[in-house]
C-alpha cells in the first residue's frame, strides 16, 4: 500500500496548484462562487494530501532518501530546504484566511492571500519536483 503513496501524493500536490491556479484565475474575473468552489477543492485537497503523506511516514521504515549526485543533489535539498518550512506555514495561515472570508473581512483576507497564494504554489509545485527528483529521475 504504502509503495503507491508517493505517487499519490504528487498527484494531490498537483491538483492542488491547478485548484489554486483556478480561484485564482476565478478572483480575477469577478467570480467569487467560482473562486469559493475551487479554493474549497484546494483546501480539501491539500488536506487529503497532507494524511496521505503522515501515512505514508507512520508505515515506512525511513526517512526518504535523494541518491542523486553532484549539482542536482544541491538543487535537490536547496528545494527541500525551502519547499518544507513553507508547507508548514501553508497550513495556519490557510486556515485564517478561509476564517476571514468566513467573517466576512475580505480586506485581511485578501491581505493573506496576497503572499500566501505564491507560497502555497510553490509548496504544489515543488511538491511535485521533489517526487519527480526522488522517483522518476
Amino acid at each position: 500500500m504504502t509503495v503507491h503513496l508517493p505517487t499519490i501524493n504528487a498527484s494531490l500536490n498537483a491538483l492542488a496548484g491547478i485548484f489554486l491556479f483556478l480561484g485564482w484565475r476565478a478572483i480575477r474575473k469577478g467570480d467569487q462562487a467560482g473562486h469559493k468552489k475551487f479554493m474549497i477543492c484546494a483546501l480539501i485537497t491539500s488536506m487529503v494530501f497532507l494524511v496521505s503523506y503522515i501515512t505514508y511516514h507512520a508505515l515506512s521504515s525511513g526517512p526518504t532518501r535523494y541518491h542523486g549526485q553532484g549539482i542536482l543533489r544541491w538543487i535537490y535539498f536547496f528545494i527541500l530546504g525551502t519547499h518544507t518550512p513553507l508547507a508548514a506555514l501553508v497550513v495556519p495561515c490557510s486556515i485564517a484566511a478561509v476564517w476571514q472570508a468566513i467573517r466576512g473581512n475580505l480586506t485581511l483576507h485578501t491581505k493573506i492571500t496576497k503572499w500566501l497564494l505564491p507560497v502555497w504554489m510553490y509548496v504544489s509545485v515543488t511538491g511535485v519536483i521533489i517526487y519527480l527528483m526522488l522517483y522518476v529521475f
